[in-house]
């Protein structure tokens, strides 16, 4: 989840996370494939799809469109964002209805539409990037202009993101407004494709470990297997209990921390997860006690 002021990036840094995932498997590749063709959107007729999708359906889309269905139904954008991205900028302006689909593929990796005929289940293990303003005029907290919405408004502008959605996003950052000496500022910035390389030795690292486990990355680890893969430090232990019982965490927060800091460790190339790797992680969930109350 990305939340800033009009003009702070969020849509940019939306649009280069494909640029950094690794390539599609053939099995992948051959999943997504799947779907496009049975949606009639397969451009190339007897290739496989090669990159992993980005979606971005608009703010007036339906339930139907986002979830699938129809008469003989077809995957919705949550199933053709399979392996990939679904990017909703300004998320607070999809129906509820629409937004509140989100939960079960995020949850279990797959949708399923029930119809008259029958039961219809689509994969839908992709990554949510959401976008948002703070408020509905955009600058609540912003450096540089005033916020003109009352209390009210941004209560029920917020309100638009249930509780149960925002404790399944694993990462919520606040994106500061772009300063003028930030601009100016000639530095090398690590490009994509390093990015991408850290990311591919994480993946492997990840692979290798969940070999015999049917899983592919930290995010699927299942809880039961949390506290062999993530082990912390008296540390890191008394600094998670410590933020466990402040910012009031549920079980599912509490095990989501741990798998990003598992992720984190696995991107330093770090066999143990340290304490900075927690703190960061931490940091990932608290924006939802800043704004969300």
């Amino acid at each position: 989840l990305l939340l800033g002021s009009p003009g702070s990036g969020k849509t940019m840094i939306a649009k280069r996370i494909p640029t950094i995932l690794p390539d599609l498997t053939y099995d992948e590749s051959l999943e997504v494939t799947k779907l496009y063709s049975i949606s009639g959107l397969l451009a190339n007729k007897g290739g496989l799809i090669s990159k992993r999708p980005f979606r971005s359906p608009h703010h007036t889309s339906s339930r139907t469109s986002m979830a699938g269905g129809g008469t003989n139904p077809r995957p919705g954008e949550v199933s053709l964002s399979h392996y990939g991205v679904l990017f909703l900028d300004e998320i607070p302006e999809f129906p509820k209805s629409v937004i509140e689909v989100l939960r079960q593929p995020m949850e279990d990796g797959n949708i399923t539409i029930s119809r008259a005929s029958g039961s219809f289940t689509f994969p839908a293990r992709f990554m949510l990037v959401a976008a948002m303003n703070p408020c509905p005029c955009g600058y609540l907290g912003d450096p540089n202009h005033e916020c003109t919405c009352s209390q009210g408004q941004i209560d029920k502008y917020l309100g638009k993101i249930s509780g149960p959605l925002l404790n399944r996003i694993d990462i919520q950052i606040e994106v500061l407004p772009v300063k003028y000496d930030d601009l100016k500022d000639k530095r090398e910035e690590e490009p994509s494709a390093e990015i991408k390389k850290r990311i591919v030795r994480a993946r492997n690292i990840q692979l290798k470990r969940y070999e015999n486990m049917g899983i592919l990355t930290n995010s699927e680890l299942p809880a039961k297997g949390i506290g062999k893969f993530c082990r912390l430090n008296k540390e890191s232990e008394s600094l998670l209990k410590n933020a466990f019982e402040v910012l009031g965490l549920s079980v599912r927060a509490y095990n989501k921390i741990l798998k990003v800091s598992r992720t984190i460790a696995d991107l330093e190339n770090s066999e143990n997860i340290e304490t900075k790797h927690l703190a960061e992680a931490i940091r990932y969930r608290s924006l939802d006690r800043k704004y969300w109350r």
